[in-house]
């Protein structure tokens, strides 16, 4: 394994000491780089005839790395190491979102109408007439982010405690990319029926419900059961956000290499809620060959052990990961950290694409395998081509949200996924830019409309 790139993720602020000698900072920033740290912002502190106090920032690529560059540090002669903090978990602490009130509270009379007794003829209106809770309340903006923490990113069944800074997370991005109000909800229940009851009973408060971090098969029954069960729109970021983002950055991809989605041939590592999800969203989008991998090889109509959805993916044939990406076309891997070797890529059709989406490390990392493909892509922000549901998710729900969508369907993400590969266009497509920025504040806005248009032509919007 080639080692990773630093990054923000395990970022260090350093305090340091050192003697107002002319050249002293160039023997912490050599030790620095030849620890593989990469140096961020200095800043001088204080500043004295005899010393100066400097605060740098520096981003390693792991915790050991990072415990190495603060040890080189201290062991330069004549500098103290006044401060170690964590910068990541320094951000975290106390939380990253709060509840605000959207109305000032002045006066008597904003109060007498905001609360009682003012508010007892709104709760009058909403019960003679209930549609109008999207009017008078915050229902009409607001997404529950739910999980029971048993698939927290990529490191496993954490329970609810351990998943809540991901949801607080979430809950950001809803915010600042979608303009959406959203609420953390970690549930203390891995049951199926628990889940699927819980969320019923808070429905009333939220305008749809975002599931989040939930282990397949489970997520299947709960999002199905959902989708049945209420009236606004249940969305599994794990599953339907990853397989927009990633049909997307594929029909971006072919177009790059001159193929068609109907010709290619597709494997996908990982036969979990987003791999499963991803063979599906391709389908509808006119992929007829998709050969679907887990643990134990090819998802074969030989095998005994396949789940229901895993049955519906079954092939003829049968064989490791390796045999399934000989002369394939495209990998897509959402499953484990280095399970693809370069000769598995090698094997692969001319121009091949690889999609590796683990995270945090993905199945090859692309150091590895730069002069092998055509085009690149990971989960991770350090590389180019980031797949990353923050381009979907926001810009689903504002849709959704926006014309009182009862459901999401797959028209609605299919018409999504295009949104999102149309703002590449031809002029700044390459093998390094298949998909915009999750900066780039023309993505919700465009899945918004597109999401609202595919949901009145599907019949389920209600505005």
């Amino acid at each position: 394994m080639a080692n990773l790139n630093p990054n923000a993720s395990y970022s260090l602020a350093l305090t340091i000491e050192l003697p107002n000698i002319a050249g002293t900072l160039s023997y912490v920033t050599q030790a620095i780089a030849a620890a593989g740290g990469s140096l961020g912002q200095i800043s001088l502190i204080e500043h004295t005839l005899k010393i100066t106090r400097r605060e740098i920032t520096i981003d390693a690529s792991s915790e050991e790395q990072a415990e190495k560059i603060v040890s080189a540090v201290r062991e330069i002669p004549n500098v103290k190491v006044i401060k170690v903090s964590d910068r990541t978990f320094e951000l975290h602490r106390k939380g990253k979102i709060t509840v605000n009130s959207r109305l000032p509270l002045t006066s008597q009379s904003d109060l007498a109408m905001a609360y009682t007794p003012g508010v007892g003829r709104i709760c009058q209106a909403i019960a003679r007439e209930p549609s109008k809770v999207y009017e008078l309340t915050i229902k009409n903006n607001t997404v529950a982010v739910v999980t029971d923490g048993s698939a927290v990113l990529g490191l496993g069944n954490l329970g609810p405690e351990a998943a809540l800074p991901v949801m607080e997370g979430k809950a950001m991005l809803f915010k600042e990319f979608g303009g959406i109000d959203a609420f953390p909800i970690c549930l203390a229940t891995q049951d199926t029926e628990e889940i699927i009851e819980t969320v019923k009973r808070i429905a009333p408060v939220f305008g749809g419900v975002n599931l989040e971090d939930i282990s397949a098969p489970r997520c299947f029954e709960i999002e199905e059961r959902l989708r049945k069960e209420l009236d606004i729109p249940v969305f599994h970021d794990d599953q339907h956000g990853t397989a927009i983002v990633t049909l997307a950055a594929l029909f971006n991809a072919l177009k790059l290499v001159q193929k068609t989605i109907e010709e290619v041939r597709i494997v996908i590592n990982g036969a979990g809620a987003a791999g499963v999800a991803i063979a599906s969203l391709l389908q509808a989008a006119g992929a007829t060959t998709i050969w679907l991998c887990d643990t134990k090889g090819i998802l074969s109509t030989s095998r005994t052990d396949l789940n229901p959805q895993k049955q519906a993916y079954a092939v003829n044939a049968s064989g490791s990961l390796a045999d399934a990406m000989q002369g394939a076309d495209i990998f897509l891997g959402v499953s484990a950290p280095g399970v693809v070797t370069p000769e598995m890529v090698r094997s692969m059709a001319k121009d091949p694409i690889v999609f590796a989406m683990a995270n945090p490390i993905p199945e090859i990392q692309p150091e590895l395998i730069t002069d092998d493909v055509a085009v690149m892509a990971t989960g991770r922000s350090d590389y180019p081509n980031q797949i990353n549901n923050v381009l979907a998710f926001p810009g689903v729900f504002r849709g959704a949200l926006d014309c009182r969508a009862k459901t999401i369907t797959e028209h609605m993400c299919l018409e999504a996924a295009k949104a999102i590969a149309s703002l590449v266009t031809s002029n700044n497509l390459d093998r390094e830019h298949i998909v915009p920025s999750v900066f780039d504040q023309r993505v919700a806005p465009a899945v918004a409309s597109a999401v609202q248009l595919a949901a009145r032509q599907d019949g389920v919007a209600t505005q």
